[in-house]
């Protein structure tokens, strides 16, 4: 589902990055990138997802529930992560240049935060890259 949600952003000229929030065993939220369609720097995938599953529990508190992204997340988006008590990251592609759960940062897994995220890497990795080099090959011509 986060591929797919990817594959909506790509098709809207956006960086292809899909995320899907789950509790209690299925889909509460789907989100996509919408930074340059909105014109705003917080319309990141994961936010996105992580607002929607907010109204749909009626709170802020995300706890039980996994986040599926196609791209390690940004410092921000990694804070959001943590703010909203999400219990488990699974993400595909390293982000070498911005990523803050393994990349460049470990903030996930910062014991002097008042919260840890459970965290898997690298599932669907080759297809979540993928739709990324197609993006920026699409884009560099």
């Amino acid at each position: 589902m986060a591929l797919e949600e990817a594959e909506k952003a790509f098709s809207m000229g956006e960086v292809p990055i899909g995320a899907v929030l789950v509790r209690n065993g299925g889909p509460i939220a789907r989100a996509h990138n919408r930074r340059e369609t909105w014109g705003d720097a917080t319309a990141h995938a994961e936010i996105l997802a992580l607002k929607e599953g907010c109204r749909q529990v009626g709170g802020w508190r995300l706890t039980d529930s996994s986040l599926y992204v196609t791209l390690e997340p940004c410092p921000m988006c990694a804070g959001a992560l943590l703010q909203a008590r999400v219990e488990r990251l699974v993400y595909g592609a390293d982000d070498p240049k911005a990523g803050a759960v393994r990349s460049l940062y470990t903030l996930l897994e910062d014991e002097r935060l008042n919260h840890c995220v459970d965290v898997k890497a690298g599932l669907l990795k080759d297809e979540c890259s993928q739709i990324l080099q197609r993006f920026f090959n699409m884009r560099r011509r």
